[in-house]
This record gives structure tokens, C-alpha cells and sequence, in this order.
């Protein structure tokens, strides 16, 4: 039997998804930080 049976590749696959997903909300949770950081820095200007 090979190493790449359908086991490991959909274990490799879910471990690649599950850090994928994990990147992906750190970056959307910068960018809402971000914004409020920027939003209260303006308002602080005026």
C-alpha cells in the first residue's frame, strides 16, 4: 500500500483547511481591529 491512500490525503487536506480557515480569521479579525483603531483615532482628531 502507497502513502498517498485516500485516508492520509483527506487527512493532510482537513489539516490543511483547518489552517487556512484559522489564517483567514486572524486576518479578517486584524482588519476589524484596524478599522475600530482607525475609526477612534478620527474621531479623537476632530
Amino acid at each position: 500500500m502507497g502513502r498517498n491512500n485516500e485516508k492520509n490525503i483527506k487527512k493532510h487536506n482537513d489539516k490543511l483547511h483547518k489552517a487556512q480557515a484559522k489564517a483567514k480569521e486572524a486576518e479578517v479579525l486584524r482588519k476589524e481591529k484596524l478599522a475600530s483603531i482607525m475609526k477612534k483615532f478620527n474621531e479623537t482628531k476632530e
